[in-house]
Order: C-alpha cells, then structure tokens, then sequence
C-alpha cells in the first residue's frame, strides 16, 4: 500500500479512493506564561513588584502592547530598611538615561514602568540606586551605590494553528476533476472559518493507489484543511441525502486534526535559558529563534 503523511489508513470502502484534503489552520490566540514560575524565579512578590537583585540579572517577560510590572530598584530586604537620601538612576537597553521618556512611569521611590511594551524596549533595564550611611559615633557621612539588573523580554502568545488531515475517494488520481474538487473545497472550507479570527495558510493534496487486500486498487488523494464538523456532515449526508454514492466522496472517519503551536518572525522559544516562560514566544535579541 502506498502511504501519505498522517496517521493510519482508515477503513476504506469499495471502488476507488481518492484522498483528499489537508491544510494547516493559523489562529490567532494565546497562552499566558506561568504565574506560579515567574512568583519563583523572577521576585515577584506582591502588588505586580519585582524586586531587584545585586548578584544576579532579574528575568521580566512582558507581553506585547501591555504595561511591565513595577521594576524596584532594590532587594526585598533593602525595601524594609530605612534609607538616608536616596536617589535612582534608571538607564534603558539603549544606555541612556529613562527619565523623562514618554513610554516610561518612573515613581519617587526608585519603581519603574515600561508603558505599551514593543519589540524595541526588550533588553537591559539597569538602575543604580545610592544612598548614605551615618555612622551613629562619629556622625561620618557614606555614600553607597547598588545596581540592579532587570533583562526585560517582550513576548508573544503562541499562534495555535490546527494541520487537519482527511480523506476522499475518486475514480483515478489523474481525473482532472480531482483538482476541481479540491479548489471547492478549500472556498467552502474558507467560506465556513471566515468569521473567526483564525485562516488558512495553506492547503495542498496528494493521490495515491492503494492496494486493500481483496478489494484491488485502489485511488485516495490526501488533503490538509479544517473543520471537524464541516467532515462529519459528509458522513451523514451520504447516508441519508444520497441515493447513488458520488464518483468523489469522504472516507468516513478519515478526519483528524494536530495542534501546532508556532512563534511570529523575530520570536522564539528557549525552554533552557528560558524557562520560566518556556510557552511563551520571547523577543530574546541575543539569541532569534
């Protein structure tokens, strides 16, 4: 027997079989990143902070076009301390200063919002805090300085998009109404997704002899496309609506679908480096995926 990408051969019914029908459906939609993991490896405490760290760069994963948690230019601890003069120094991925920057709310205490997050503000967010020391006996003034290191990543859900798999049967594989079939196919298939957020980015069919024991040879033209319900109609159709089986029609059973999670252009997975947002789609411009 002949085969053709996608899963086992269903059973086939007498005459000939022509396969058809497979296509890859893109949608648009999204899964979040954990919160759970980021609570644990970036610092997030409580009122949408992260707390800085003096060893160690901080990883914040940011969604496109949404406001960046409250970055705090200090550790958990420093923050319940008391602090003599302080002042904070806030410089962006480019190494210049953020004060005054339109997309940036900086507070009086050293926090720092990234507004409408874009592709362009991923990258190193770095703050020096200083602030002074009095000794109690001598009354010795001490400037202290800290930096603290946030890697921000900009980041997309994942496009869901669904490969679907089915089959038909036809006379021979180089009937032409082969193709003509498949091209009203895809307009119906087209036409029956068109008000959802989701399209089909491609679609394509192959035909294949297969041998089924006792049976002889036999035609099945393989597709990609979409729609489970829009298949399962067939089968109905054809015992019910039908005296005399058309010359092209659908192997019942035949219909399956993949889910295929794929990231946009200039995105990317790393589940090693990052891991703590290993679903997400991460603007990483050290390392394009």
């Amino acid at each position: 027997m002949a085969t053709a990408g996608g899963g086992g051969r269903p059973r086939c019914p007498p005459g000939w079989l022509l396969g058809v029908v497979a296509a890859a459906l893109g949608v648009l939609a999204g899964v979040t990143a954990s919160h759970k993991e980021e609570k644990h490896s970036i610092d997030l405490i409580e009122k949408n902070y992260v707390y800085g760290n003096t060893k160690r760069e901080v990883d914040v994963y940011v969604k496109m076009f949404t406001n960046s948690p409250l970055l705090v230019c200090m550790d958990l601890a420093r923050s319940r301390e008391e602090l003599i003069d302080p002042n904070y120094f806030w410089v962006g991925p480019d190494g210049t200063n953020l004060e005054g920057r339109i997309y940036v709310n900086l507070t009086e205490t050293g926090k720092l919002m990234v507004m409408g997050f874009k592709e362009f503000m991923s990258g190193a967010y770095t703050c020096t805090l200083s602030h002074k020391i009095i000794e109690t006996t001598t009354q010795e003034e001490r400037e202290v300085l800290e930096e603290y290191k946030f890697m921000v990543y900009a980041y997309r859900e994942a496009d869901h998009a669904y490969r679907v798999f089915v089959r038909f049967t036809t006379k021979e594989c180089n009937l032409a109404a082969n193709s003509q079939f498949f091209e009203e196919l895809r307009k119906i298939l087209n036409n029956i997704i068109s008000d959802l957020t989701c399209h089909i980015v491609e679609s394509s069919y192959k035909c294949h002899s297969v041998k089924i024991p006792k049976q002889g040879l036999l035609y099945e033209l393989f597709a990609k496309d979409r729609i489970g319900a829009f298949f399962r109609k067939q089968t109905y159709a054809l015992k019910h609506h039908f005296q005399a089986v058309p010359a092209i029609h659908y192997v019942d059973n035949s219909f399956s679908v993949t889910h295929i999670d794929s990231c946009r252009p200039g995105f990317g997975k790393n589940d090693i480096t990052h891991k703590n947002c290993a679903s997400c789609c991460g603007k990483y411009n050290h390392m394009l995926i």
